[in-house]
């Protein structure tokens, strides 16, 4: 199964459960006891998967790891590459 399956298919599954609890085909005291919150729930999960998201970006943006030993090994081959280019008649 595709990524985009995966993902239609738990959204389809989860909008139907809000939907039969929205649209009442599920009785019972607590649902209607908290019937705002699950009006709101999806711009909430929305809201939460955004924090989520931003959260690990930030995360993973912050402990890049910096590799300075092979960035000296490319700029030195970087060097090479441009004297050999010299070497056999490039100019720039």
């Amino acid at each position: 199964m595709t990524k985009l399956l995966e993902w239609i298919s738990v959204t389809s599954a989860v909008l139907a459960v809000w939907y039969s609890l929205v649209g009442g085909y599920v009785k019972h005291k607590f649902i209607e006891d908290n019937m705002n919150l699950i009006l709101f729930s999806p711009i909430i999960f929305v809201v939460l998967f955004g924090l989520y998201a931003v959260t690990v970006v930030l995360y993973r943006t912050f402990t890049f790891n910096d590799c300075k030993d092979e960035a000296e090994k490319l700029m030195a081959e970087i060097e090479e590459a441009k004297k050999d280019l010299q070497d056999k008649g490039l100019r720039w």
